[in-house]
């Protein structure tokens, strides 16, 4: 159903596949005219190469172990020097390969940071069809996002130790808040995983995981023994819930320490093995809101916001924005001549 290749494969691969099935097609072998339903054509991946010319013309590449970098007032890369005699080396920015001597050896990666770390990286670097530069900063900022996922999930799993069977009907509204926050992120990150998206799905993690570590499981302490308060065991349901969407959101990035967490935080008990648990989905009563939040402008210029009942009509949103204290203020005493309304986005009050 799909081809995956690069630039040069889905050239000749994909011509020298679609031939042959049309040869069996028209020998009546088989019925399709086309053996692929999607193509992706993957981006090249770039990194830093250092040469020298010799005489006889071409170029010399020569690997970072052999070479000392040159760098200018700004840091920046301006070339290198052999270490061997000193020869004087220029550098490009170029596609990766062996012939060109700059070529990042998996396995030092995975034994300073682990597989899940290297998966991570290339998938969050840039959209699969364009091309990725590789960065060894960014490598270690894929390992320290991993490590707080690992951190909060090991902090959690005593919390999750206190709840009792229950659902979300005490939640007050900041978890209520949280939980339309959680589910907006596991819509979005759905799409792009079947968009193929996947830089974007890493994205939704990160910003999945800011969401879990910004939300108290309660405000109010109780003491030991005793029976955690509703609303407290509510939150705490919350939270639990946004672990498991996000250990499964990580899950085909990286099935090593999500593996491992989804076991400790006890999904395993409930839902079984990671591979083997079903894709969350979105629960579309969580995104439902009770009020929302529309900017308010006065002759077109951003001066607050002002909050409505969801389901409120034309007229009461008008008076909530003409009953502002903002509007107040930046209209000096004018009348309003017109009040211009963008269905859940703003308000314009012109005067």
């Amino acid at each position: 159903n799909q081809y995956i290749g690069g630039i040069e494969h889905a050239i000749l691969h994909l011509l020298y596949a679609r031939f042959w099935t049309k040869v069996m097609r028209d020998l009546k072998l088989v019925d399709v005219s086309e053996p692929f339903q999607k193509l992706l054509t993957q981006g090249m991946v770039l990194k830093g190469a250092f040469f020298h010319k010799p005489e006889g013309g071409g170029k010399d590449y020569y690997w970072d172990h052999e070479i000392d970098v040159i760098h200018d007032e700004r840091g920046g890369i301006a070339g290198a020097t052999l270490k061997k005699d000193g020869t004087r080396l220029e550098y490009e920015m170029t596609t990766m390969s062996k012939s060109k001597n700059n070529g990042v050896d998996p396995q030092a990666l995975i034994d300073q940071y682990g597989a899940d770390t290297a998966r991570l990286f290339v998938m969050f670097a840039s959209p699969p069809e364009q091309t990725l530069e590789w960065n060894d900063a960014a490598v270690e900022g894929a390992h320290r996002f991993l490590k707080r996922v690992w951190n909060a999930s090991q902090r959690a799993s005593a919390e999750f130790e206190t709840i009792a069977k229950s659902d979300f009907t005490n939640l007050d509204e900041e978890g209520k808040k949280f939980r339309r926050e959680v589910h907006l992120i596991l819509r979005q990150a759905s799409s792009d995983y079947e968009r193929m998206q996947y830089n974007t799905v890493v994205s939704a993690a990160m910003k999945l995981l800011n969401t879990i570590e910004s939300f108290e499981p309660s405000k109010a302490s109780w003491p030991a023994g005793t029976d955690v308060p509703a609303t407290s065991n509510a939150r705490l349901l919350a939270r639990r819930e946004a672990f498991s969407i996000l250990l499964r959101v990580l899950y085909p990035a990286t099935p090593h320490i999500t593996h491992q967490l989804w076991q400790d935080l006890g999904f395993a008990a409930e839902l079984g093995d990671l591979l083997d648990a079903p894709w969350p989905t979105v629960d579309e009563a969580a995104l439902v809101q009770d009020e929302i939040e529309l900017m308010l402008q006065v002759n077109g210029k951003l001066r607050g916001a002002v909050k409505v009942p969801a389901g409120a009509d034309k007229a009461a949103i008008e008076a909530a924005a003409l009953a502002t204290e903002e509007f107040t203020k930046f209209s000096e005493g004018k009348a309003p001549k017109k009040v211009v309304i963008v269905p859940g986005r703003l308000v314009n009050i012109v005067v």
